[in-house]
């Protein structure tokens, strides 16, 4: 039976509304242009990923600070990364600096599974207890070192780090599956986004993609 128009109608939350505006003036406006990371960045909850901030703010396209000196990134350049990866359902993830778990959160309604590391403990357990409140059971949160990646759930078709190196983890390459996509910025004083794709015969091949300002990336490599 089809609604007549009669009686209430359902009222959007003030927090699906702003995100509905942050995907059409923040993403759609510019070059984001995959329907399906469009709708994971409708569905996926910012505020809840922006402790400490109000509601407005989160929907912000900024980057904000989550503590220990870390930040959840700029809506815009979020949404820029997870296109650049090119996620599907059956592809496996590598989430590097899980900071609050937005990213994580993304990247897990779109592909089969994540994993992600974070260096700071804290921030870890805080994500790690935030995504399991929300609901996300694909997620496995774990505490290390980043530049180290991930080995024992390794290789993987998409890798997306939100930290900077000055030069390319070399474990983050070598997990990279065949024709696997790693998406992160490089450089110190001056960062660039890059996208490393690994060919069928293990040779990679790299684009630079657009000039970033993201923390440092820290670990022992």
């Amino acid at each position: 039976m089809e609604p007549t128009g009669d009686g209430p109608q359902p009222v959007p939350s003030l927090t699906s509304e702003l995100r509905e505006q942050m995907v059409q003036q923040q993403l759609a406006r510019r070059d984001i242009r995959c329907t399906d990371v469009l709708q994971a960045m409708l569905t996926v909850p910012r505020h809840e990923f922006a402790s400490g901030h109000s509601i407005d703010e989160a929907y912000t396209d900024k980057p904000l600070s989550i503590g220990c000196g870390q930040t959840i990134s700029q809506p815009y350049i979020v949404a820029l990364m997870t296109q650049l990866a090119r996620p599907e359902p059956r592809a496996r993830a590598l989430d590097i600096g899980t900071g609050s778990g937005y990213q994580a959160a993304l990247l897990s309604q779109l592909v089969r599974d994540v994993q992600s590391v974070e260096i700071v403990a804290v921030l870890a357990e805080q994500a790690r207890r935030r995504l399991c409140k929300l609901g996300y059971d694909n997620i496995t949160v774990h505490t290390g070192d980043g530049t180290q990646g991930w080995s024992p759930t390794a290789p993987y078709d998409i890798i997306i780090a939100a930290a900077s190196p000055d030069h390319v983890p070399p474990a983050l390459l070598q997990q990279l599956a065949p024709k696997g996509r790693l998406i992160l910025p490089i450089g110190a004083v001056r960062q660039s986004l890059m996208l490393y794709e690994k060919q069928l015969d293990g040779t990679v091949r790299e684009s630079t993609i657009a000039p970033v300002a993201f923390v440092p990336m820290v670990g022992a490599e």
